[in-house]
């Protein structure tokens, strides 16, 4: 049970505060994507597999250090790793922004990707620990809209920011929202932890995390330019593979491990996660590709292509928390089959309807629409399926699971972009590879979600801690 020094506090204000910095970490990862074509003329002589790694460096190291940050947050305090990450996280993008070159933004990258990944679990589970369990749908639903709210914000922000200051802009874009975040969290955030947890998470199968989808994201990347029989690929391919293999032996076999086999023990957290990836691959690659074909295809400038692409997550705004408070009614699987299947009709208007002259009101606008809609059913629906039923001292583990695996789909979602588009020139490329990807995503999300609960089921409560 959650003591009464927690529920003494809002748990809106608690929301309202972490919202903020997870807003700020989110904002980062798409206005990057934005700003990749300013990067690559910035940085003319580095090819796209190489300055790839300004987005795989970040998203490598958030997604294998989420699961022990959730760990350590249940373990070590989740208010104490929150405001320990933000702090992190806003020193590394002051410092991206002075990066001299882009060996020096990759590796700063990866240090802001620390900051992120601390702060990320610790807010949600901090978010969780302040609502009653009944309540727990929609505030993940609305979690979910924050980060619809990132997206719409993304697009046009990162562009203007880019246009008058440069690339370095979107990095200092941070700043001030990271140190309102430490400010008022010191203030305003209560303690809790997980009393029965061990005090440190399985370091050793974190590193073998790192390093084996690292190698995996390294053969994918660079088999354009090795070629995929060259034996680089290979071993990087296989290495990343066996390294893998022997973090969930690893998992299995030690007492405090980075990823709790136990965890997928519950059917829903096993199934929201199976969705999780599926979909995360599909959805970096359809926000990464549309930039691309924006720009490439039709010949919009950053400023235009990303209000173009702005309708969509707009949709997700609006739809998400109605979403949430419907869910908490009819289920989530309800809304999550049709979110699958709009998200797949909006993907196959894609590929069917759209060419090398601009369409914009007549076939992208719809697809925008469509696609939007569904992921505002799908990304917080399985969100809260994931942790709804997981015990309160297991709520930063479990969440940092989910939003690991989301960031390894979006590593394998960027590398599968730059690998399908490659290096070839605007007339030659194809985007209809990017939009099968996303119209098959929607589908499986649909027919996995068949086998979740037809109504919500609310978590068991399990005992924390707290204190001031």
């Amino acid at each position: 049970m959650i003591s009464a020094t927690v529920r003494q506090r809002s748990p809106w204000l608690v929301f309202a505060l972490t919202s903020l910095a997870v807003f700020a970490v989110m904002l980062d990862s798409l206005v990057l994507l934005i700003a990749f074509p300013a990067i690559q003329r910035s940085f003319a002589a580095v090819s796209s597999a190489e300055l790839s790694w300004v987005l795989n460096a970040y998203t490598i190291v958030y997604g294998t250090l989420l699961v022990p940050a959730g760990s350590l947050a249940d373990r070590l305090g989740r208010r104490r790793m929150f405001l320990l990450g933000a702090g992190l996280f806003t020193l590394a993008s002051l410092l991206c922004g002075l990066a001299p070159s882009v060996g020096w933004l990759i590796g700063l990258r990866a240090l802001q990707a620390v900051g992120g990944a601390l702060l990320s679990p610790a807010a949600l589970a901090l978010v969780l620990a302040a609502f009653p369990i009944a309540q727990r749908t929609l505030a993940v639903s609305l979690w979910g809209a924050v980060g619809a709210l990132a997206v719409v914000a993304g697009p046009p922000l990162g562009a203007w920011v880019v246009q008058v200051f440069g690339w370095p802009g979107i990095f200092f874009l941070n700043l001030p929202i990271g140190l309102l975040a430490i400010g008022l969290g010191r203030r305003w955030l209560s303690e809790s932890r997980d009393p029965a947890a061990a005090t440190w998470p399985d370091l050793p199968g974190a590193a073998l995390l790192s390093l084996g989808a690292g190698l995996l994201t390294l053969g994918l990347v660079q088999s354009e330019i090795w070629g995929w029989s060259a034996l680089a690929t290979l071993g990087a391919l296989l290495g990343g593979a066996l390294l893998l293999g022997a973090f969930l032996r690893r998992s299995r076999a030690v007492a405090n491990p980075v990823l709790d086999p136990g965890l997928f023990a519950e059917r829903g957290f096993r199934l929201a996660n199976l969705a999780n990836v599926l979909f995360g691959v599909a959805f970096t690659a359809m926000f990464f590709g549309s930039v691309q074909f924006l720009t490439r295809i039709w010949g919009f400038g950053l400023l235009q292509a990303g209000l173009a692409i702005t309708p969509g997550p707009l949709m997700v705004v609006l739809g998400a928390p109605l979403a949430g408070r419907l869910a908490t009614r009819i289920g989530q699987r309800a809304l999550l089959i049709p979110g699958g299947l709009l998200y797949a009709a909006g993907a196959l208007l894609l590929l069917v309807g759209v060419g090398p002259q601009p369409q914009y009101v007549a076939r992208w606008l719809p697809a925008q629409l469509l696609t939007g809609l569904g992921v505002a059913l799908i990304i917080p629906l399985l969100s809260s399926v994931a942790v709804q039923r997981l015990p309160a001292g297991k709520l930063a583990s479990g969440s940092g699971v989910f939003q690991a695996l989301r960031q390894f789909a979006s590593v394998l979602g960027v590398a599968l972009t730059v690998l399908l588009l490659g290096q070839a020139p605007s007339e030659a490329v194809t985007f209809a590879p990017i939009f099968a990807l996303m119209a098959g995503a929607g589908l499986s999300v649909s027919m996995i979600c068949l086998g979740l609960p037809a109504t919500r089921r609310p978590a068991p409560s399990s005992q924390v801690v707290s204190t001031d």
